[in-house]
């Protein structure tokens, strides 16, 4: 019998780079190390050269691109779709403090990881324009899609990352509506600040949706792998060969569009329908709200209207009452079997083993040298750490390998920002998106009291700190690129006075990026993971900080809470408001000046921002913060202020007791290893899409065949996954 097929649609795919990912995955690493090296190159050139895919932002994208890495690793027969967009988001420049915008070339020189399928185009189409003929509905526009591998870590699986683009083949229509047409792979996430950005934007989600369903359906029919011939057109085992698992709500058309091909292609009588494609579909989001809506009609709409009506005549049929009282049986009643839309809201995880091996190698050599090699691949083995937190030689390791790691930012800082910084002194990191809920503007108003207090006494005792923040504001957000312009203001003052001088640097990184994680996660100490609680809907990278030694300081917000949990609050910096707290603030009633008149350093903080202090040539300039933080601040800045203040200072009091900050390091690191997607995928594989996961392990390509064999041979684990 032939293996289910798990096929993962996203908008986003936030892959980075491939070189050394490959290299690793391969096991092949120090190898190619030493040939470049032997040929007087530089491996790090090498891989500096390559660009960062252009194909997600954030979050969405980042949990996309870990979830298809571990079911390569668990040798799942997966496949991931989305768009080849031709321009990323955007590449962030910092002119005079100011994020400017610049367009995302990533292909300019092309892309070698990619091999293009001419062989598999398949027509898409807009606006109506359809052909009536006996056998159904006729398609004009025409699309091509290019495959993508993506390697799982120490196996040799492979799965297939298939990205579609726009391909107008007809000469006049080309001519014609080249650039419309072309517009839908063009660029993530284009302005929907107006109609057209919207219609495009919902272009996108449905070509991605029309051209993946096409192309699974093709493969169902098909006799073996690769072929184009149709062979089965019957679906009754469609449920047992498809799993569809749609990333958020973008790619939310495909249901109704999976029913719409079953209705108008395949001709299935809606009995049909209705019991194939509620076992095949199901929904991951990670908020409880995420609600777009489109002013427009779409030949799916009907599809899900009679869906509807048939599901409230089942409910009609059995009692409002016996339906709330027994949702088992109107939902089994009405075909929604138990996989329809499984509804994930709180998405936590992260590929933590590649983030081990690639950022932080050097600690996973020593993590090698006491509790082996398989946590790569199950890190819940992370917890055997526990057993060394009081070794003497083994906390010296870990803290060597942190300041090697700073050292190497620190050099890299010098080279690319031209600033020079302590590598003792404490990295204090910060990079997200910009945005107001994320509170980098309570991280503002910290550093500014930090550099009032080394001013009004220059001779007391301060723990050295570089504060590193980072991340790309919405082109469209004013108040996030004044944040921006704040931050780089404050550091222009900090950063050029001689009475601070190394005891305080603040750097914003610009551009922040997939591969610039890579290098300042791992030479990070403090993490800051500071958004209102009960805002964040979870965040992957509080865990990427987590499992490279860094410790966090946070509120009881998203993830922080399962990391809590998991190491211990008392291994965390926890300040600030509950999410019941907040709600009783909002209840009472939050006013911002009574901070501001009760906190002389918050008072002090900000008549400086309001007077021009940071920004002299036009005092001005940073009015619309102030009038927030104290007329409509949603995120309450100020009512967290006084305690991130004070937890700040117990932050620096226990990085004074070297010895001490590591053992909470390592108890972190320990405790990190449920974060990881290896974990969630298998959960996924076996409770939701009904395929178990392989353990077999293929032998890296440079161990002799005759070897390779008898180990294959001597592993009847699994089934080898082509």
């Amino acid at each position: 019998m032939d293996q289910l097929g798990v096929y993962y649609l996203s908008l986003e795919f936030y892959m980075g780079r491939t070189l050394q990912n490959t290299m690793i995955n391969l096991g092949l690493q120090n190898a190619c190390d030493e040939a470049i090296y032997q040929l007087g190159l530089d491996i790090e050139e090498l891989e500096e050269i390559e660009e960062d895919a252009g194909l997600g932002n954030g979050g969405l994208g980042r949990l996309a691109a870990c979830f298809l890495d571990s079911m390569a690793t668990l040798g799942l027969a997966a496949y991931g779709y989305g768009i080849r967009y031709e321009y990323g988001i955007f590449n962030q420049k910092i002119r005079d403090g100011w994020q400017v915008e610049e367009a995302d070339d990533w292909l300019r020189h092309g892309n070698p990881w990619e091999k293009a399928r001419p062989e598999y185009m398949l027509p898409i189409h807009f606006y109506g324009r359809v052909e009536h003929t006996q056998t159904g509905v006729k398609w004009v526009d025409t699309q091509v899609y290019d495959d993508k591998m993506c390697l799982g870590r120490c196996v040799l699986f492979t799965i297939s990352l298939i990205l579609f683009l726009v391909n107008v083949g007809d000469y006049i229509q080309a001519v014609l509506d080249r650039n419309l047409a072309e517009n839908i792979s063009r660029v993530l996430y284009p302005n929907d600040n107006f109609f057209e950005g919207k219609e495009l934007r919902l272009k996108q989600e449905y070509f991605v949706v029309a051209a993946t369903l096409q192309d699974i359906i093709r493969r169902f029919k098909a006799s073996k792998f690769g072929s184009t011939e149709s062979v089965r057109t019957a679906f009754d085992s469609f449920p047992d060969q498809v799993a569809i698992q749609l990333n958020d709500t973008h790619p939310a058309m495909a249901i109704p569009e999976l029913m719409r091909v079953f209705l108008d292609i395949e001709r299935l009588p809606w009995e049909k329908v209705g019991k194939t494609f509620t076992k095949t579909s199901c929904y991951t989001t990670n908020l409880t709200e995420k609600v777009v809506q489109y002013a427009v009609m779409l030949r799916s709409n009907y599809c899900i209207y009679e869906f509807s009506t048939k599901i409230s005549r089942c409910i009609e049929n059995i009692g409002y009452k016996n339906a709330l009282d027994n949702p088992e049986r109107w939902i089994s009643e009405c075909w929604i079997s138990e996989t329809l839309l499984y509804l994930f809201l709180f998405l936590k995880f992260t590929t933590l083993g590649l983030y081990l091996s690639q950022c932080f190698p050097q600690f996973f050599v020593v993590k090698l040298g006491k509790i082996g090699e398989d946590y790569v691949k199950d890190l819940s083995q992370l917890t055997k750490l526990h057993r060394f937190v009081n070794d003497e030689v083994f906390i010296r390791e870990v803290s060597k390998v942190k300041q090697e790691n700073k050292v190497k930012f620190a050099q890299y800082l010098e080279k690319e920002y031209k600033v020079k910084i302590n590598p003792a002194s404490m990295f204090d990191v910060q990079v997200k998106r910009i945005h107001e809920y994320k509170r980098q503007l309570m991280n503002c108003l910290h550093i500014i009291t930090m550099y009032n207090r080394i001013k009004r006494d220059p001779m007391k005792m301060f723990v050295p700190r570089t504060v590193i923040i980072g991340g790309k504001a919405a082109p469209g957000y004013h108040m996030a690129k004044l944040i921006i312009k704040l931050i780089t203001s404050v550091g222009h003052v900090v950063n050029n006075d001689p009475v601070v001088g190394n005891k305080l640097k603040v750097i914003f990184l610009e551009n922040y990026r997939v591969s610039l994680a890579e290098k300042v996660i791992p030479a990070t100490d403090l993490s800051e993971q500071i958004s209102t609680a009960g805002t964040e809907a979870s965040g992957t990278g509080n865990m990427k900080f987590m499992v490279n030694g860094a410790l966090t300081i946070g509120t009881m917000d998203g993830a922080n809470v399962e990391m809590a949990e998991e190491a211990g609050e008392e291994n965390l910096f926890i300040f600030g408001m509950r999410v019941e707290d907040v709600a009783a603030l909002d209840r009472r009633g939050y006013n911002a000046q009574e901070y501001y008149d009760r906190l002389p350093e918050l008072k002090q903080v900000m008549d400086q921002i309001k007077s021009g202090f940071f920004s002299p040539k036009d005092p001005d300039m940073f009015r619309d913060i102030v009038n927030m933080l104290f007329q409509h601040d949603r995120f309450k800045v100020f009512a967290d202020y006084e305690a991130y203040v004070k937890c700040q200072d117990k932050v620096s009091q226990l990085y004074m007791n070297s010895k001490e900050w590591t053992k909470m390091v390592i108890r972190n690191i320990a405790s990190s290893g449920k974060f990881s997607s290896d974990r969630t995928i298998k959960e996924y594989a076996r409770d939701i899409w009904g395929v178990e996961p392989s353990d077999l392990r293929i032998p890296p390509p440079n161990v002799p065949r005759d070897v390779a064999d008898e180990m294959l041979a001597n592993d009847a684990t699994g089934k080898l996954h082509m």
